[in-house]
């Protein structure tokens, strides 16, 4: 089971090469499915992990000029404060609420990232800073989330700073790196107050996963923005499915009232993802105007 373990967390560290995130989506249900720890257990140990990994995932980033450090900086300390204090409010929330409602906010998280907008807000130049308000504002919220539920907060920093802030995804990639590092042992440090690590197992895992980051890096800066961005989307969406499936109880997935809901949101994503298509405005015909070297628009 060791070897499974062991192989599965080299996935740990692509996904935090190539995608700045993911890292602690897929080390918690690897630690508690796979290692079989306790969730708070495993929450805690996702932590020290995905820091560690997120450090060393850096450098490559860095030396590519895909890292904005003023943005990062501030983002990481004002969220490592949120980080400690969710961590510390862990401790008196049960394992399964805590895996739910880190499910619940991957697969919301994955929507947003998967949503074509209508009119794309422009992408800002790969030097350019983001505004230090929007970047405390932002750090706070996803720091408290990520010592609450044992996530890095990539999944939620890399759609803050490419949605809201408008970077190239490479660069909010390489940048949530250095944020997931800071956040993560913040988070770490509250959670050790209540929990104890097996550090043998956590040291194995965390150099398994190095060894994924130092691959999925080399691939990043390869990949183009579009598809980059949506791969992170589906990914979010499969292991939050997957960590739902398995939190859920039995009777929920067996209840009739589940899958009338989950049909009805179905229809209603489709219906109005068909009526938004066909309110996107059509060019103007252009015709030519006969004894007129001038052509005729029709609206």
């Amino acid at each position: 089971m060791i070897t499974l373990v062991l192989a599965a967390s080299v996935l740990i560290g692509v996904s935090l090469g190539i995608l700045g995130g993911g890292g602690s989506i897929l080390t918690v249900p690897i630690l508690v499915y796979l290692a079989g720890m306790d969730s708070k257990e495993a929450i805690a140990t996702s932590l020290f992990v995905v820091g560690v990994t997120s450090l060393v995932g850096l450098v490559p980033h860095a030396r590519a000029g895909r890292v904005r450090w003023r943005t990062g900086l501030i983002f990481g300390a004002v969220s490592m404060v949120g980080a400690y204090g969710g961590g510390r409010l862990a401790e008196y929330v049960p394992g399964t609420v805590l895996l739910i409602a880190f499910a619940l906010m991957m697969l919301a998280t994955a929507a947003a990232m998967l949503r074509k907008s209508r009119k794309p807000k422009p992408v800002k130049p790969a030097h350019t800073e983001l505004p230090v308000k929007l970047v405390v504002a932002e750090g706070l919220v996803v720091g408290a989330v990520t010592g609450l539920v044992g996530s890095g907060g990539g999944f939620l920093v890399v759609p803050a700073l490419a949605l809201l802030g408008g970077l190239p995804m490479s660069v909010a990639v390489g940048t949530s790196l250095l944020v997931i590092a800071m956040k993560s042992f913040s988070g770490l440090a509250g959670h050790l107050a209540g929990v104890t690590i097996d550090w043998n197992l956590a040291l194995m895992v965390t150099g398994a996963a190095v060894v994924g980051s130092l691959i999925g890096s080399r691939f990043a800066g390869r990949i183009p923005q579009d598809t980059l961005r949506k791969a992170f989307g589906w990914f979010v969406v499969v292991m939050g499915v997957f960590v739902l499936s398995q939190q859920l109880p039995g009777t929920v997935w067996a209840s009739p009232l589940t899958w009338i809901g989950a049909g009805v949101t179905a229809a209603a994503a489709v219906t109005w993802a068909t009526v938004r298509r066909r309110r996107r405005p059509r060019p103007p015909f252009i015709a030519p105007q006969v004894g007129s070297r001038e052509p005729r628009v029709h609206t």
